[in-house]
């Protein structure tokens, strides 16, 4: 007979990883049980994001880990992944400040910005010294990236910069942003230093989502910036949309990590409740629902490491991470509803993580393209036809 499978791993996908890929996986892991889990509900409670965890998190090589120098890991892309997995099965609010230092700020600054910036702002970023933020969404845009009213200017040797974005991780606790704005030459990006005049920030308050998490907006009244704080690297859409397909990646895998936390606790649950003198593990209607939880585990942990190597082979498509953010953020969003719905009353309860993975999940599904904007890029893919 072959051995017990581990219920979070039907598929046993942790054979198909190396060796590093498995250290990575088990040493975040680690961390995570013994220092994440245990204040997270706290956190989440007093809308208060852990910071002292930076420091441990730098520590682990776990901001910008996929980037070669710098003092960064040069991780691959599974490894990311699975950073952003157990991150994430503590809570969507650490693995969102990691998402957006690695792939929003380090990324484009890596990818796109000068020597001097990246000698500047990477090491210092991967030591957690410097807390980085991603300027894109604003009020009226949302979904539709085009409608981008921030806007710079060229006045002599500088820059002017006017607008405002919204929904910004990170953003009151930043040291710096990469803000993107239109100008006569097309989209750039700017680096934006908490102290310069006419730059202000304003955390946004009574959030029922990602509590564990700082989120805010951004005001730009005349900010002047030197040449020096333009990315020379890109002046176009493909600056920051490159980037949302880096942190959609790292999605994919961290909602898989939030499905499992929510899936191990009906497990557990279930087996030691009694109703109508039986435990609900021992009822057909309890074991098809936790059979549906595991397929759609299993289902987006391969979507995910299939997409984890076919980025390491540079041969990574957009749409593909579009296919894979939708499927896994839907089936984690579904996983976690019906784990708080078979809680009961007990669901409602932070005693329980579902509520807390569910909430959380209500934005990631949302953040960094909607599940209808990801289904009409696959449609698109399919049709030639853009029906945005």
């Amino acid at each position: 007979m072959s051995s017990k499978l581990d219920p979070m791993d039907l598929y046993d996908v942790r054979s198909e990883l190396t060796e590093d890929e498995i250290m990575v996986k088990d040493t975040v892991g680690r961390f995570v049980d013994d220092k994440v889990i245990p204040l997270m509900r706290e956190a989440f409670e007093k809308h208060e994001f852990p910071r002292h965890l930076i420091a441990e998190v730098a520590d682990l090589g776990l901001l910008g880990s996929s980037i070669d120098g710098y003092d960064c890991a040069g991780l691959n892309s599974v490894s990311y992944g699975l950073i952003c997995q157990e991150l994430e099965r503590g809570d969507s609010g650490l693995r969102s400040f990691v998402s957006v230092q690695s792939s929003l700020v380090m990324f484009p600054i890596h990818a796109y910005g000068s020597e001097e910036q990246k000698q500047r702002w990477l090491p210092a970023m991967a030591r957690g010294e410097a807390i980085g933020c991603f300027g894109l969404t604003e009020p009226q845009g949302g979904s539709d990236p085009s409608n981008l009213k921030t806007h710079a200017k060229r006045d002599g040797k500088d820059w002017i910069l006017n607008g405002s974005k919204m929904w910004i991780t990170n953003a009151t606790i930043a040291d710096a942003a990469v803000v993107w704005a239109k100008t006569d030459e097309g989209v750039k990006g700017f680096i934006v230093e908490k102290d310069m005049p006419g730059y202000d920030t304003q955390e946004i308050e009574n959030k029922f989502s990602l509590r564990a998490s700082v989120t805010g907006a951004q005001f730009f009244n005349n900010v002047r910036l030197p040449e020096a704080s333009v990315l020379p690297g890109v002046s176009s859409w493909k600056g920051p949309l490159s980037c949302l397909t880096q942190a959609r990646y790292g999605i994919t895998w961290g909602v898989i990590g939030a499905a499992q936390a929510c899936l191990n606790e009906v497990l557990n649950y279930t087996q030691d409740r009694i109703l109508f003198g039986r435990p609900l593990a021992n009822t057909q209607a309890i074991q098809i629902r936790l059979a549906n939880m595991s397929r759609q585990i299993t289902t987006a942990q391969l979507l995910s490491l299939r997409l984890g190597r076919i980025k390491d082979k540079g041969e990574l498509s957009p749409t593909q991470v579009s296919l894979a953010k939708w499927n896994n953020c839907r089936a984690a969003l579904d996983i976690a509803r019906d784990a708080r719905d078979i809680l009961g009353g007990a669901g409602i309860s932070a005693e329980y993580v579902p509520i807390r993975h569910m909430l959380n999940l209500e934005s990631v599904i949302t953040y960094e393209g909607t599940e209808t904007v990801h289904q009409l890029v696959v449609g698109k893919e399919l049709t030639g036809v853009n029906a945005f």
